[in-house]
C-alpha cells in the first residue's frame, strides 16, 4: 500500500475532513483514479463533498508532488499516488486498467549523449500497452 498519508503527516499539510477522504481514496497500490472516480469514492465516504473540492485537492497534491498525473492517451488523466517510488505503467488498451510495474535495469527509452540533442534528461515514463486477462479472452 503506498504511504500517501503517512508522507502528507510528515510534510504537515492541513489534513481537512475533505482532504483526509481524498488521500484515503487515492491511498493504496496499483490505484490509478480519474479526478470523477476520486469523487464518486470520496462522496460515499463523505457525501458532502463537492466535485471542486476534489479537483483542488488533486491539483494541490500534484503540486506537491506527491501524486503523479498519468496520461494515456484519449482517456481522462489518472492520479498516482505512487510518486515517491520509481515505477512504470501497464495499460490495457481495452479496459484501460493500470498496474504499475518496477523498473528493472536501465529504461528502455535511455538515450546515448548522442540521442539527447543537448537536452538534459530529468525523467523517463515507460508505458507497456496491450491487453487485460479480462479484455484479452473477451
Amino acid at each position: 500500500m503506498s504511504d500517501l498519508l503517512e508522507r502528507l503527516r510528515r510534510r504537515t499539510w492541513r489534513m481537512t475532513a475533505q482532504r483526509r477522504v481524498v488521500a484515503e481514496v487515492l491511498d493504496g497500490d496499483h490505484v490509478h483514479l480519474t479526478a470523477d472516480e476520486v469523487h464518486a469514492r470520496a462522496v460515499a465516504k463523505l457525501p458532502e463533498i463537492s466535485r471542486a473540492t476534489v479537483y483542488n485537492t488533486l491539483g494541490e497534491l500534484v503540486a506537491l508532488g506527491e501524486v503523479t498525473e498519468v496520461a494515456t492517451g484519449a482517456r481522462a488523466k489518472r492520479y498516482d499516488p505512487n510518486a515517491d517510488r520509481p515505477h512504470h505503467h501497464l495499460v490495457c488498451a481495452g479496459c484501460g486498467a493500470m498496474r504499475d510495474v518496477p523498473p528493472s535495469g536501465s529504461p528502455p527509452a535511455a538515450l546515448s549523449e548522442a540521442e539527447r540533442f543537448g537536452f538534459t534528461v530529468h525523467d523517463v515514463e515507460v508505458t507497456y500497452r496491450g491487453l487485460c486477462p479480462d479484455c484479452a479472452s473477451a
